[in-house]
């Protein structure tokens, strides 16, 4: 079974730091003392996981990782699903993340946009945000496929 878990601040982050470290190489910073850590797990394994903050004015999200062996089974697609709709629940407007070159068209799909022109910042307002696989024309598409359901949550 897939299942996500939230690490309220304060808590022991030693699993989310440990997947960070497989998958950055670097481990705790000032940041965590801030900062919900979530964790996605395959059966009892933590398989991913991620940080929401506050900070200038907007919720960021960062170090979304997911170890190597579970890359392209669907957990980077329903950390961030957990990240935004967290975000939401605390009434966030804009979330903001720093994105590498090759992981923009993953993010544009749930609506992020480069915040400047050849900026590494992207940026989604609330009401932006797309959680379909189709970006969001789910009723007009004639293209419905069991791809339209999560992987992970398959």
């Amino acid at each position: 079974m897939v299942h996500g878990k939230w690490f309220p601040m304060g808590s022991d982050i030693s699993l989310p730091i440990s997947i960070r470290e497989s998958v950055f190489s670097r481990g705790r910073d000032q940041l965590d003392d801030m900062a919900w850590q979530v964790a996605v797990f395959k059966d009892d394994a933590a398989v991913a996981s991620a940080r929401l903050w506050w900070a200038d004015g907007s919720f960021f999200v960062g170090d979304i990782g997911v170890l190597e062996a579970e890359r392209g089974n669907g957990f980077g697609d329903l950390l961030i699903r957990l990240l935004l709709f967290k975000a939401l629940s605390h009434s966030a407007n804009v979330i903001s993340l720093d994105a590498p070159s090759d992981a923009v068209p993953f993010f544009q799909k749930y609506g992020f946009g480069a915040s400047e022109p050849a900026s590494a910042r992207m940026t989604i307002l609330a009401d932006d945000i797309m959680l379909s696989h189709c970006g969001g024309n789910c009723e007009g598409c004639k293209h419905q496929t069991d791809d339209c359901i999560p992987k992970a949550l398959r």
